[in-house]
């Protein structure tokens, strides 16, 4: 029986220390794998004024927007109590409850829209909610819960800054683009921005001919908006298995699995 991704040569474009689950299970089904990390992840050091706040009463909310979310922030949220756990993604759930940490609300869809769209966010008159998360990014969650009554505060414990690929990453990703058969996977605008960025000038032209697969309609349309005119398969998440099932449903002329 053919391997489903069998033919297929993948970009990698996440972080090195968060692309080995995708590659493994990428090569799994059959596909090729380039590594090309566009991105690090470096903590954010917590200031004596924000510590202070996070120890002052109970958080009745704590969010958590990512896996480095919950790796960097866990840490500093020793002293600090928090009712209850919301995850976006289920990735973040399972670093959570690999934690010890039961996770109370977590939407279906990977994003800010979907945990505001759970019944349990939709008054927060006197909540006190905790964002972790990154530096950058949408501040979506926290207007949209700060309207709707809500005390929140945004606990910044990481930071993306761009890679320096090495000369042999550069030259395997100006092989791949060139190449019949090569998908580019990126997993935010951000990600795709620094890839954008780094990819060597003789491999750019090649590069935003290929084919892309995204998490959602958003990147989409970034990926347009910067000149990208290959074509654009999107996943309902940014997480490996449905990123590779939306390939794969694309690959077999059948609708992605929501």
């Amino acid at each position: 029986m053919t391997a489903p991704l069998a033919g297929i040569t993948l970009v990698v474009t996440r972080p090195a220390a968060q692309a080995g689950h995708f590659i493994e299970l990428a090569r799994a089904a059959g596909a090729t794998c380039v590594a090309f990390p566009t991105l690090e992840i470096e903590q954010v050091a917590i200031d004596a004024a924000t510590q202070a706040r996070l120890q002052a009463g109970t958080w009745d909310w704590g969010i958590f927007t990512s896996t480095n979310a919950v790796q960097y922030g866990w840490p500093a949220l020793a002293a600090t109590s928090v009712t209850r756990l919301a995850a976006i993604g289920r990735a973040t759930a399972r670093a959570l409850e690999a934690r010890g940490h039961p996770v109370d609300a977590r939407p279906d869809s990977a994003n800010s829209e979907g945990l505001l769209a759970l019944p349990g966010f939709a008054t927060m008159t006197g909540r006190r909610v905790l964002i972790v998360k990154g530096s950058g990014g949408r501040d979506l969650m926290r207007r949209e819960l700060a309207a709707r009554g809500a005390d929140v505060l945004e606990l910044v414990v990481y930071r993306r800054r761009l890679a320096a690929p090495q000369a042999a990453a550069s030259q395997a990703l100006q092989r791949a683009v060139g190449a019949p058969g090569t998908w580019v996977a990126v997993t935010s605008a951000e990600v795709l921005e620094a890839l954008l960025q780094l990819a060597l000038p003789e491999a750019q032209a090649a590069l935003v001919e290929s084919a892309l697969l995204v998490p959602g309609d958003r990147v989409a349309a970034t990926a347009r908006r910067l000149g990208w005119r290959g074509p654009i398969v999107t996943s309902p998440t940014a997480e490996d298995a449905s990123m590779l099932e939306a390939l794969q449903s694309h690959l077999e002329g059948r609708p992605a699995t929501p």
